[in-house]
């Protein structure tokens, strides 16, 4: 007979270190450990653990949510290592969940249904996490954080870049290459530079317009009748001829 531990982390930066004392304490040495997350079993080190354990062999684990988060999946696993395999299985914060233990019909009774409430408490934590990452996710967003990679900046003035492109001086590969970007982002990027650069002829063209008119050029007739009150007003040409009364 073999003794196994298994240790899994939901990601890279969480700490084993809990669980690999708690397995070292019960002089376990062959341990695998897997950094991913508990929705499913396709993990590297649980299958190879899989293929090692053998009929009565003893597979310690810390809890149940170590072993997985999906109910059911919890479930047909539990039935693989205790049926198919023959391995025994000993959760260490549940000592009833040890099938060392009651192997008559009322200990394997009360196994399979504390075995059943914790995988439904696993899968239930699981949802919960998720529900507030997203929640907390939709309220920075809300603040203006910004998630993902950010945004790099172009090595040289994009400005260049983008007419250098417009007049056919460089080629495309070379453009991004210099501005160190992607070309889903030179097209991004592009597209706001036109958009600026033609508001800004615009508001160009408005300002030289108004520049060359005369004070009276964009103000209507009834607007200098009421502001002239006791002048009378009479046009010539363009320009009004005002006589005092």
């Amino acid at each position: 007979m073999e003794t196994y531990g298994y240790i899994r982390v939901s990601s890279a930066d969480q700490n084993e270190a809990r669980q690999l004392a708690a397995l070292r304490e019960r002089g376990v040495r062959r341990i695998y450990l897997d950094k991913q997350s508990g929705k499913d079993f396709n993990r590297p080190q649980y299958r190879a653990l899989l293929e090692r354990l053998r009929s009565g062999d003893l597979l310690y684990v810390m809890s149940i949510d170590r072993l997985g988060r999906n109910y059911q999946e919890i479930q047909d696993q539990w039935r693989v290592l205790t049926r198919e395999i023959g391995a025994d299985i000993c959760i260490l914060d549940m000592p009833l969940l040890d099938t060392r233990n009651g192997r008559d019909l009322m200990g394997t009774f009360i196994a399979d249904l504390v075995l059943q409430i914790l995988s439904f408490v696993a899968q239930s934590e699981r949802e919960s996490i998720r529900c507030r990452q997203e929640q907390g996710i939709a309220a920075a967003r809300d603040r203006g954080v910004r998630f993902g990679r950010p945004p790099l900046e172009p090595r040289e003035e994009f400005a260049l870049l983008a007419e250098a492109w417009e007049e056919k001086r460089l080629p495309l590969e070379e453009i991004l290459r210099r501005g160190g970007m992607s070309q889903a982002t030179f097209y991004r990027r592009l597209r706001d530079y036109r958009a600026k650069k033609n508001t800004s002829r615009r508001e160009a063209k408005r300002q030289a317009a108004l520049s060359k008119s005369t004070p009276f050029d964009n103000v209507p007739p009834d607007s200098i009748y009421h502001t002239y009150r006791g002048i009378s007003t009479g046009f010539s040409g363009k320009f009004p001829v005002v006589t005092k009364m």
